[in-house]
């Protein structure tokens, strides 16, 4: 470990003043790209996360100091014990009902929310080691996030493209109409797993969503294309 930085991983005002800016430029910085993608958990949301983790794990070392220290008499008499560790095993617990809030099925069947999720969990656990003063950790596990979330998204979405596998929602006029969107498939030479149709009550169009196999070298736009060039179909999405 970097020994220039011990006096920052004492308790002492300095280092905590330290730990909670740098808990809450981290944090901020990791939200702000869900932020512009107006996700539901964007830049004050992750910063929270961050911080507050960071505050429980101070929070941890203090009450441990203080048991051995100041407190050292009185905990001997009542046989106080306490574990650091423990608080911040809670948070990671306790940050699956934030991320559960968020992670949602659309009416696509389409899962969303698991990225900024995910990116709450890796914030709270940053938060953590920053609040543990494990400096050297902090910068490698902010630079693979920030890694992850901004730049990858382009490798990701480039995969997503050149995927074979493919899901395809489609709303037409009525439900005789699928029919006509599935022979369309078919002529394309394209797969079909399976369908999913709903039959469009209270009001809403009927819709069927189209579990496709693409042959090799096809494109999805290709697909899409056709069957949006149906009059019979009002929307096609993936």
């Amino acid at each position: 470990m970097l020994h220039g930085l011990d006096s920052l991983r004492q308790l002492t005002m300095a280092s905590v003043l330290l730990r909670m800016a740098l808990a809450m430029l981290c944090g901020g910085l990791i939200g702000i790209e869900r932020g512009r993608r107006h996700r539901a958990a964007g830049f004050r949301t992750y910063m929270l996360v961050c911080l507050g983790s960071a505050l429980t794990m101070v929070l941890g070392q203090y009450l441990y100091y203080m048991a051995t220290h100041d407190w050292a008499a009185q905990a001997a008499d009542i046989g106080f014990r306490t574990d650091i560790t423990r608080i911040g095993s809670h948070v990671v617990n306790g940050i699956g009902f934030l991320g559960a809030g968020i992670i949602i099925v659309t009416g696509h069947q389409e899962v969303k929310g698991l990225t900024t999720a995910a990116g709450l969990w890796a914030s709270a656990c940053v938060g953590l080691a920053i609040g543990a003063g494990f400096y050297e950790c902090v910068i490698v596990a902010f630079a693979l996030i920030f890694l992850c979330m901004r730049l990858l998204r382009r490798v990701e979405q480039t995969l997503v493209d050149r995927a074979r596998n493919l899901n395809l929602y489609v709303e037409v006029r009525s439900l005789e109409n699928i029919s006509d969107v599935l022979a369309c498939i078919r002529d394309l030479g394209v797969h079909i797993h399976a369908v999913d149709i709903d039959r469009g009550r209270n009001g809403a169009r009927p819709n069927a969503i189209v579990y496709l196999r693409l042959k090799r070298g096809q494109h999805h736009t290709q697909v899409m294309t056709a069957i949006s060039e149906l009059e019979s179909v009002s929307v096609v999405e993936i």
